[in-house]
């Protein structure tokens, strides 16, 4: 009985912890950021098992340190002539790429080089497959008024999941590009990225809401621009399902609940063929044509200089270009091979499971060892399944809040089998040292009380006390009233005892019908008085025997005490029980 209801108060204690955490936002806030870490940790032990690889056709001319030097000393300024980028487009172009993307925002025209912004605009009326960046931001409209967009530029999406808002991805203005760029090419895209609390990017958002539209960001609308020239597939609305699946064609790629997709890494910082942006200027300018191949391949022009400040952290690197990540977007979305995250109910059903079967095994197995490393083994298990799955299917399943739970149940099961035991013991002592009849102590627990007691007397000098108690013509009584009247008696007896006696005095059953009544630290006078007070409330009560009964019972009593009497257990004993004699032949219910 009482294990059930220690079970039913652990498991209610449990449920309540579920839901609250389940609502605390701040305790939410907490596992997500320690979900995020072993994301991270997952991400680089796939990367270090080289069992992703990067796609080869990805090329990132580099505006790298070099480079940037470069330029400097070469044209004097920062940003670039355009139509430098208007050459570079050219030769690149040469060579039949399948697509050239600036991870740049070509914002407004360089004054002393406007003849050069229109030679790079001109590239992107000649060339289909260009595409370039733009920025979206709630900068105020006192320093920048928002500006309307060509419809071309968005993308209709339908939402069926309740899971996913754009509330975070939603803004009130924008840096602009050039306006001939912006009216010449739908293949814009924006560039925004989604950090999480710590400021690591681990997704990227999809679509970015400006003035009630959608825009695509600049990976995907690359990725898609490729899937339609390979697949064929140029969809004409974007369908996110009740699961935050975005259907695209044979694709099913998860969103998250901010609208953004969780990037899968294929290696640290370098992982992509980079060219630097400077070595390309210079075979141009010597005339090697075909000094780098470009042919069917994907061309992303970016910084990757960390004094033009576009260094990002993510779970791979800390120091990792903008224009890598958005080289990683578009492969994810060309592999199809974006990170799934598993419901979080899920995950917490899973924690569930195991938490129980934890709960079970602490409590049916005896060894606290054997259920320490039964505990360890099952969720070194659980947590090398969730690798696996990260590593061959691209699923999320959560560790913190499983292992959270394991250890909440773990700690909360020892203590309840603790609990259970200690209470078993203590029944297990009670049963060995009591009277059943009576429910005082039994002869067994008086002789060592005895023991103990005369002991400590000696070694402190203090005087304790015996009464030896014998209920008068207790034989005749059951022979008169039958044996479970006798029986009644008796434990009515043993109780008056009890309530007669201090807290720190032993009420024991010393045999049959005998009862006695150890005193610690009590003087004879004291003892003597105390026996004489039981003496009379047991003469004065009137005992039930049964339903339909009551008798009236006298009791005799012996006193001895410690050292006056004697100075061992034996002889307390045997003087308190020959007082005890001397009251009957004295004519009972009395005192010696």
């Amino acid at each position: 009985m009482l294990k059930k209801i220690l079970y039913s108060i652990w498991i209610t204690i449990f449920l309540l912890f579920v839901v609250y955490t389940a609502k605390s936002t701040n305790f939410n806030t907490f596992l997500d950021s320690m979900e995020n870490k072993t994301f991270d940790i997952r991400q680089n032990m796939i990367i270090k098992s080289k069992y992703k690889k990067a796609n080869n056709d990805i090329v990132i001319i580099a505006i790298d340190d070099a480079s940037y030097e470069y330029i400097l000393d070469k044209y004097g300024e920062w940003p670039l002539p355009r139509d430098v980028y208007a050459k570079l487009i050219d030769y690149i172009e040469a060579q039949h790429p399948r697509s050239i993307a600036f991870d740049l925002m070509f914002v407004k025209s360089i004054k002393s080089a406007q003849n050069a912004d229109e030679t790079l605009i001109n590239s992107f009326k000649k060339y289909k497959n260009l595409y370039t960046a733009m920025n979206l931001d709630n900068q105020s409209a006192e320093l920048r008024v928002p500006i309307e967009l060509p419809e071309s530029l968005s993308v209709n999406v339908e939402n069926y999941s309740k899971d996913i808002d754009f509330d975070s991805l939603s803004f009130l203005n924008c840096r602009a590009i050039l306006p001939e760029i912006i009216n010449t090419t739908k293949n814009i895209g924006m560039i925004n990225v989604s950090r999480a609390d710590d400021g690591i990017i681990r997704k990227m958002p999809v679509f970015l809401k400006y003035r009630g539209k959608y825009y695509p960001q600049l990976a995907f609308r690359l990725g898609m621009g490729l899937i339609a020239q390979e697949e064929n597939y140029r969809p004409q609305q974007y369908i996110i399902d009740r699961n935050s699946n975005l259907l695209l064609n044979d694709r099913k790629i998860y969103i998250d609940d901010d609208g953004g997709v969780i990037l899968n890494w294929y290696g640290p910082t370098g992982t992509y063929r980079q060219i630097s942006m400077f070595r390309l200027i210079k075979a141009i300018e010597e005339g090697k044509k075909k000094a780098f191949n470009f042919r069917n391949k994907i061309v992303y022009f970016g910084t990757t200089a960390s004094s033009l400040f576009d260094i990002k952290t993510t779970p791979v690197s800390k120091l990792y270009p903008g224009v890598e990540i958005q080289a990683t977007y578009v492969n994810n979305l060309l592999d199809n091979n974006f990170i799934t995250k598993v419901n979080k109910r899920v995950t917490i059903c899973i924690g569930l499971i195991l938490a129980a079967i934890t709960g079970y095994l602490v409590m049916n197995i005896a060894s606290a060892a054997a259920v320490t490393l039964s505990f360890v083994s099952m969720y070194s298990i659980y947590i090398a399944f969730t690798y696996f799955m990260m590593k061959y299917h691209n699923l999320w399943i959560g560790i913190v809040y499983p292992i959270i739970l394991g250890i909440i149940i773990f700690i909360s099961a020892f203590i309840v089998k603790y609990i259970i035991k200690s209470r078993d013991f203590e029944q297990q002592y009670l049963l060995a040292t009591t009277d059943g009849l009576t429910e005082l102590y039994n002869h067994r627990y008086f002789q060592e009380q005895m023991k103990m007691i005369v002991e400590q007397s000696k070694r402190y000098e203090l005087p304790f006390s015996l009464i030896i108690v014998d209920i008068d013509y207790f034989k005749k009584f059951n022979d008169t009233f039958g044996h479970q009247a006798g029986d009644a008696v008796l434990r009515q007896v043993a109780q008056l005892l009890k309530q007669s006696v201090r807290a720190t005095d032993i009420v024991c059953r010393y045999g049959g019908e005998e009862m006695s009544i150890i005193l610690p630290n009590t003087a004879k006078e004291i003892s003597f008085s105390t026996a004489q007070k039981i003496c009379k409330r047991v003469a004065e009560k009137r005992f039930r025997l049964n339903n339909y009964q009551e008798s009236n019972v006298t009791i005799s009593l012996g006193v001895a005490s410690f050292p006056e009497d004697g100075l061992t257990p034996s002889e307390i004993i045997d003087i308190a029980d020959k007082r005890m004699y001397q009251s009957k032949k004295n004519g009972r219910n009395q005192v010696n």
